[in-house]
């Protein structure tokens, strides 16, 4: 039996365990917080939602046919994702409030030995980090930002306690988060003032409350459930081909964007000059929203596109010199994209990090196995993310084809995937990704030297195609060194010494 160690419990760590169990593998997951969910847990914020619609942002082997709406809730997404848990026998194999700060390959058991904040070890044949790519919040090093005297808090890391009715609060960017909570406060607090460094394409949210008749359909005949996730996975592929591949058609679209946010600007052209942004569309994400635009409108919002030189004991200063008065501060800067697995230090063959190893970008083969560092295999890792569709549709092809590697080892060997096939592969990538749309534009999609690091650039049809069967002949196998050092006898898989 291959033990194997996951770390995180969110969408990525669950799709990975559920694979891997079924399998008859011995899986251990270490979760740094008290309850599964991942990014679903930590993001409470008012109106926090999924953008993808919610028959297709679910596994494919369990349907939910009882969501409340088509774009559904943070709650019920957290919900689902607990129930998950308990139907396929993940949670018990959690250890919760367990942060592993260290991994290292060891050459003579060719196993991992991970080591957590509390100071202990444990050992496994295999390693699956499953943070995901947004799970650490990216807070601005703002001059004075200790110095502010009220409260301030990512939108992430959302303050319940903190009270906004009739206060003055400053949100400080515009991306997704900021998208779904402004509109949420607008209506309580006394003045809200936006920073917007860059303005987001926003189009239509086609977002409803599925009705009782839908939940009946949804349970009794599943296959309406298969076809509505079809039909959205045909739509997202065809966005995704239109950024990419039709330069007639993305002018379209964005000119159905423009006209859309000039309608909800109702007239007011230089809110409009200000929301419409500068560059393509699909260069930065694209944001789904029938509210933000009408917030932004309020006579209680104010709408800054100035630069933030300062952060005052009492606000905000911007570059024109105008002092903005603000109670609380909420950061809505999204995540450290491309910090992939910055807060673990991964060791691999010769001593090396992976830190060190992407000092340049991170890269990886298939977005999941990185040269020099055997039975490592990653979720949701470089260039696996997408600019429209389910992520949720490519970790499950990761965690199929996951499977099939671990199904490969035998008798105490690993494998290491060829640094001659990884760069072949990682080459055809950037060339793809050089000259698409994400390279025309500063983003969190792209790295300090230019390297996309995040997305995927094709669809998710091929991404399914390109992982669906494992290929030992992409792989070196490692016998472990009979010179190295030996495992102790009280060491067990998934043990502690």
């Amino acid at each position: 039996m291959t033990s194997v160690a996951i770390i995180g419990a969110g969408f990525s760590g669950m799709a990975a365990a559920i694979q891997l169990i079924a399998a008859g593998h011995d899986v251990t997951i270490y979760e740094r917080s008290h309850d599964v969910g991942g990014v679903w847990r930590e993001n409470t914020y008012p109106g926090a939602a999924c953008d993808v619609p919610s028959a297709y942002y679910c596994f494919s082997f369990d349907p939910n046919p009882r969501w409340s709406r088509r774009y559904a809730p943070q709650p019920e997404i957290l919900d689902y994702l607990r129930a998950a848990a308990d139907k396929y026998g993940v949670r018990q194999r959690i250890r919760f409030n367990t942060s592993v700060v260290a991994a290292s390959f060891d050459t003579g058991t060719n196993r991992w030995c991970l080591e957590t904040s509390r100071g202990d070890q444990f050992w496994a044949d295999v390693l699956v980090p499953a943070v995901g790519q947004l799970s650490q919040p990216a807070v601005p090093a703002i001059p004075g930002r200790d110095c502010f005297a009220g409260p301030s808090f990512h939108s992430a890391q959302w303050d319940g306690s903190v009270s906004l009715f009739g206060r003055r609060v400053a949100v400080i960017g515009t991306g997704a988060s900021s998208i779904q909570l402004v509109p949420e406060i607008a209506p309580i607090v006394g003045s809200l003032t936006v920073f917007q460094r860059s303005a987001p394409h926003i189009v239509p949210r086609p977002d409803s409350r599925l009705t009782r008749l839908h939940h009946l359909l949804a349970s009794r005949l599943p296959a309406t459930l298969r076809a509505q996730r079809l039909t959205w996975l045909a739509l997202t592929e065809g966005f995704t081909g239109v950024l990419h591949y039709s330069p007639l058609l993305s002018r379209a679209m964005t000119g159905l964007s423009r006209r859309f946010m000039r309608y909800q600007t109702r007239g007011d052209a230089e809110l409009f000059e200000k929301v419409w942004p500068d560059y393509p569309l699909g260069c930065k994400r694209v944001l789904f929203s029938n509210a933000y635009l009408p917030a932004l409108r309020r006579e209680n919002v104010t709408l800054v596109t100035d630069s933030i030189v300062e952060i005052t004991p009492n606000g905000v200063l911007s570059d024109t010199g105008e002092h903005h008065d603000a109670d609380v501060i909420i950061y809505g800067t999204g995540f450290a994209a491309g910090g992939f697995l910055d807060h673990v230090t991964i060791t691999g063959l010769d001593g090396a990090t992976l830190r060190e190893r992407w000092s340049q970008g991170a890269r990886a083969y298939l977005g999941m196995a990185v040269p020099g560092f055997p039975n490592m295999f990653l979720m949701y890792g470089p260039n696996t993310n997408l600019g429209s569709g389910s992520i949720v549709a490519m970790l499950e092809c990761q965690a199929v084809y996951i499977r099939q590697a671990v199904a490969a080892l035998r008798g105490g060997t690993a494998i290491d995937v060829d640094p001659g096939t990884e760069k072949v592969y990682d080459g055809g990538l950037q060339a793809r990704l050089t000259v698409g749309v994400w390279s025309r534009c500063d983003s969190w999609y792209v790295g300090p030297d230019g390297r996309v690091t995040t997305n995927w650039p094709g669809l998710v049809h091929e991404y399914r195609r390109r992982t669906k069967e494992f290929s030992i002949s992409d792989y070196r196998v490692l016998l472990p060194e009979p010179t190295g050092p030996t495992r102790h006898a009280a060491m067990t898989d998934g043990g502690t010494r």
